[in-house]
């Protein structure tokens, strides 16, 4: 992996990578899972979505591959309110240019990808797994998408990592909405520094420090409120309620701690 760049060639993909591509002027990315011949299973907004409210909603339209005016003949129809779709992967890409989501990736490395959503410290489990979950979660759903804590990027860390964030009100595992929020909030918790300083090159590197820590803090490889779910027990808990994203919010019923959860 490249400090600056994640850009991979479509021939050095295998299957189990998680990928993605920058959508809206490198505002946004969308990311799947290439599953081999060609390819990827991915989460969109085409389902069911919890809003924020906000601007977001309009501004992150790019969450999947624009409709084609053609029917594409490689990829599988969508079906309507279904989120988890199989495209080809030049309609993944929608134009855009591939790069591979790193796994594993050390500290120092990883707080020198300045932004989010392009590798974590987290481990990667075997290809097989994460092709398993994947073509699983395309046949039987990924629950309502949530642009805060229930991205195509979570569904992605999910399926390489098999981990999901159990506490309520707290964002998910996506590194760029980690990077959307946690620059604004570092900037406004530095502020208070105009009373002790004037220097603006302090302020600056004291927002980006408070940035890189936030990030850090909030990756899947450290937070400790996660847990490891087989894609089985997910899905039946996301069919009967026990699982629900709810404003803005992933809810757990309080049998979510029983040792039955947790595998592999």
């Amino acid at each position: 992996m490249g400090l600056l760049s994640n850009r991979v060639d479509k021939g050095s993909l295998k299957p189990g990578d998680h990928i993605y591509s920058w959508r809206t002027a490198y505002i946004y990315a969308h990311h799947g899972i290439y599953v081999g011949d060609d390819t990827v299973v991915h989460f969109t907004r085409r389902g069911q979505e919890v809003g924020t409210g906000t601007m977001l909603d309009a501004l992150l339209v790019s969450s999947g591959p624009a409709r084609p005016q053609q029917p594409c003949q490689v990829c599988t129809p969508r079906e309507e309110g279904s989120g988890v779709l199989s495209s080809c992967l030049n309609c993944f890409l929608a134009g855009g240019v591939l790069y591979r989501f790193e796994y594993a990736v050390n500290p120092a490395l990883f707080i020198a990808k300045a932004r989010g959503g392009t590798c974590t410290l987290a481990v990667s489990d075997p290809d097989d797994v994460v092709v398993h979950r994947a073509k699983y979660l395309l046949d039987n759903g990924f629950g309502c998408y949530n642009i805060f804590n229930k991205n195509c990027e979570d569904f992605a860390i999910y399926c390489k990592t098999g981990l999901l964030v159990l506490d309520q009100g707290i964002i998910g595992q996506s590194g760029q909405t980690v990077s959307i929020i946690g620059g604004p909030l570092a900037a406004v918790l530095s502020t208070p520094l105009r009373l002790v300083t004037t220097n603006v090159y302090g302020m600056a590197a004291t927002a980006i420090t408070m940035y890189c820590a936030s990030r850090y803090a909030a990756d899947i490889g450290m937070r400790r409120d996660v847990v490891k779910v087989s894609v089985e027990d997910m899905t039946s808990k996301l069919a009967t309620g026990l699982l629900r994203v709810a404003e803005a919010q992933i809810v757990l019923a309080p049998i979510i701690g029983s040792s039955k959860l947790v595998t592999q």
